[in-house]
């Protein structure tokens, strides 16, 4: 990915326009969402729509579900949780959605 540098400028009001370059890196639209991350001084911005994934997390998750629908052992996994991964392994979820009861952590 080619290294983009851009300056915006800082509104009254705290707001800054998002530089064409990066919106179209990103691939965020009118309406998107961004993400920021303060590391240090640096801000780092992303795309935070729910259909962007970490592409790492993702092929981990993969490779994990392939061993279980293979019928693999993986590591010390409980025959309960490799079930109900199983079964929810098509399942949609909205990441951004209110969870309901109790959660124990």
């Amino acid at each position: 990915m080619t290294d983009i540098h851009e300056i915006a400028t800082l509104t009254s009001k705290g707001q800054i326009t998002l530089p064409k370059s990066i919106r179209q890196t990103l691939g965020v639209t009118t309406g998107g969402k961004v993400a920021f991350e303060l590391r240090g001084t640096d801000v780092v911005v992303t795309r935070a729509d729910a259909d962007h994934q970490d592409p790492a997390i993702g092929a981990f998750l993969s490779l994990l579900e392939a061993d279980i629908r293979n019928g693999q052992q993986v590591g010390a996994l409980p025959a309960e949780l490799a079930e109900a991964m199983l079964a929810n392994a098509d399942h949609a979820c909205a990441l951004d959605e209110e969870i309901e009861g109790d959660v124990a952590l």
